[in-house]
């Protein structure tokens, strides 16, 4: 069957790292160092890949895919024989570098400590999600870490990053449950130049919709479904041809595999419908772009920390403190979150966007919407979603990047602001600080963050920054339906 190579093979051979990368004196964030791959773990990776490769070739599998995200928000590969996955286990696949400073057009920019021509990286693939793809039929996935050739961990990976904040919210005694919802837009497939001819013009959320593209859909849930993957809900969203799926909660690192993982999924059922997929922020200019919303739970044992407490709506002290470090950074957040000049496009006042710095109890054009869950259904429904993320982000930095500034917030013992109630947009102009209306804003603030820069460190925060001003030269002086046309079919 489709289930995951995890759930298989059983228990995984790396827990969590303790602490993310940064400084070791009284940082919140944790040590620098990360366990390199010695002979050992090379040995034990060696050995469950050969029996993970067996498995796979008796199920006619023949290629592994190995991905990893880029700091422009695309998924890169490398792809090896199924007969390979043993040597790629233990000693990694080659890839350059420079890519941590690629742009979204393919073009190259440098920074400080990442870029240039010279050295080389391993991909070491991840055999708890190495996973048979249902609509790929002869090909396994695996999301990559990245080492130097020595064993150490490249210090600008960014799914270490992930990996090693959600260490450290784990260090509190904290689990952090998230999700990270995925809206797409599908098209006929046609020159890449051309506008966007959608298969199907219903209504928003109409049932017009799911008539016209239900074998579509249909291959859709089984795909995801063979791949071990629990859907929550599958619906019509709101601008032509886009579409939404949720998935089940899972720990910071899992919801963001996940998210490349059905991404890859739906591109590839599209496909096969002779349908192209765009994750674009925004496809055309003027309507409601492709959001990634943010949802997370914190969790002490089985007590969710947003139910039961004596603040606000059930709130306990630690989760408002996360929450409130959260939406306090959100403007630095935004070149992270938000991470292209498209973005920009979307994310504006009265489309549900979460374009201003506020929160609110269900409230959807708050960045910050509190949800405490029906009445009586458990803990399991109360969680916060963050609205004013958009799918062009990279996900690993994303859950990084947030948890980073909910332990800030949880450090300071900060309290949230005074709630609002309804739209932002409709009280007086200033009353509500707007978030950064532009990429150039956001790196403003980004830059004056010193609770990313520890938390990514110098590598990883400065390649990103090279990137947003790299692409900020790429498209100065664009239209925005010149903007729209050049990254629509790019993420």
């Amino acid at each position: 069957m489709g289930t995951t190579m995890a759930e298989q093979d059983g228990s995984p051979l790396e827990s969590p790292d303790a602490s993310p990368f940064g400084s070791s004196f009284g940082s919140p964030f944790g040590s620098p160092a990360d366990e390199p791959l010695g002979a050992e773990l090379r040995a034990e990776r060696a050995a469950r890949a050969r029996i993970a490769a067996a498995r796979l070739a008796a199920e006619g599998v023949e290629g592994v895919i190995l991905s990893w995200v880029d700091n422009a928000g695309l998924t890169r590969v490398k792809t090896v024989p199924v007969r390979r996955l043993e040597h790629a286990a233990a000693w990694g696949v080659g890839a350059a570098p420079c890519f941590d400073v690629f742009l979204v057009d393919d073009s190259v920019t440098t920074s400080r400590h990442i870029g240039g021509p010279a050295g080389d990286l391993r991909l070491i693939p991840d055999l708890h999600r190495l996973t048979r793809l249902s609509a790929q039929p002869g090909w396994a996935w695996a999301p990559a870490d990245r080492y130097a050739q020595d064993g150490s961990v490249h210090p600008g990976c960014q799914r270490r990053f992930a990996r090693r904040l959600t260490g450290a919210v784990s260090a509190r005694g904290i689990e952090l449950r998230a999700g990270i919802e995925i809206e797409w837009v599908v098209a006929l497939a046609g020159a890449p130049g051309e506008p966007p001819c959608y298969p199907t013009f219903g209504p928003a959320y109409g049932l017009h919709r799911l008539v016209d593209l239900s074998d579509y859909l249909r291959d859709l849930l089984h795909a995801l479904d063979e791949q071990g993957l629990s859907v929550l809900q599958l619906h019509p969203e709101y601008a032509p041809g886009q579409f939404e799926v949720s998935l089940a909660p899972e720990g910071p690192l899992g919801a963001a595999d996940t998210t490349v993982l059905v991404r890859q999924t739906i591109r590839a059922v599209g496909v096969r419908h002779g349908l192209r997929t765009s994750y674009a922020p925004a496809v055309e200019p003027g309507t409601v772009g492709n959001g990634g919303h943010l949802h997370l739970s914190l969790w002490r044992g089985e007590h969710n920390l947003g139910q039961g407490g004596p603040g606000r709506y059930g709130l306990t002290g630690e989760a408002e403190s996360f929450l409130a470090g959260v939406l306090a950074e959100l403007p630095a957040l935004l070149a992270l979150g938000a991470p292209s000049p498209a973005s920009y496009l979307r994310l504006v006042p009265q489309q549900w966007a979460g374009a201003y710095q506020c929160w609110g109890l269900e409230n959807r054009e708050a960045a910050l919407r509190l949800i405490p869950g029906p009445p009586g259904e458990g803990p399991a429904g109360a969680n916060a979603e963050l609205k004013c993320f958009d799918a062009a982000a990279n996900p690993y930095l994303l859950v990084g990047s947030v948890l980073a500034a909910g332990l800030a917030g949880l450090d300071a013992r900060r309290s949230l602001p005074a709630e609002v109630p309804g739209d932002p947009a409709a009280l007086p102009e200033g009353e509500i600080p707007r978030l950064p209306s532009s990429l150039a804003q956001a790196l403003a603030e980004y830059r004056t963050s010193g609770i990313l820069r520890e938390a990514l460190g110098d590598p990883l925060y400065e390649a990103v920054l090279a990137v947003r001003l790299g692409e900020l030269a790429l498209f100065d002086g664009r239209s925005p339906e010149e903007l729209a046309a050049a990254t629509r079919w790019r993420y």
